[in-house]
């Protein structure tokens, strides 16, 4: 678990760090600059540590070059605000892979609700395209503070409330099924 928020904060460190930098000096252009250099800056250590950088990695760097330069060159916030939607929509997209969320469940969950845990992979899918969705609409705003409480509070809290009422759900489902299993 421990090496999965690693990665997580590694793949949207740039935003972190945008983020941060935004709260604390409330400067967009500044805040985007150094989103970009820590972004450049994150991939050179990689690669002089020789550590293989991912996908997710990759397509960070590039949003943030891309998004950060036409912010930086037209001055104009909304580019760089869009990022987290990008990343939730290639999430949302991977998630539409049926099966995918299997692997990441107890063998009690796969062999017992295997049908419930494949629509709970549609139903991440779908929450991913909502998030992403509002961050639009919250981007193109341009309303810096709104987009901050947004990425940092709506975005997450959605997240955990949906992991738990996947948990609870799960949880009812298996008793469900073990309890009739055991009368018949």
């Amino acid at each position: 678990m421990k090496d999965v928020f690693r990665r997580l904060a590694s793949d949207f460190l740039s935003t972190i760090v945008f983020l941060v930098i935004y709260l604390a000096t409330d400067n967009v252009l500044l805040a985007t600059g150094v989103a970009i250099a820590g972004a450049i800056a994150q991939v050179v250590y990689a690669r002089v540590k020789g550590q293989s950088l991912g996908y997710m990695t990759w397509a960070s760097l590039a949003l943030v070059i891309v998004l950060g330069g036409a912010t930086l060159l037209t001055n104009d916030p909304r580019f760089v605000l869009a990022k987290p939607a990008i990343g939730h929509i290639a999430i949302g997209m991977i998630m539409l892979k049926r099966g995918w969320l299997l692997r990441y469940l107890p063998p009690i969950v796969t062999e017992t609700i295997p049908e419930y845990a494949t629509f709970a992979g549609y139903a991440w899918a779908a929450l991913m395209f909502v998030l992403a969705a509002g961050t639009i609409a919250v981007a193109s705003t341009g309303d810096m503070k709104l987009w901050a409480f947004y990425v940092s509070v709506v975005l997450v809290g959605a997240k955990i409330a949906a992991f738990a009422i996947q948990y609870v759900a799960f949880r009812l489902l298996i008793g469900s099924r073990l309890r009739a299993a055991a009368r018949a």
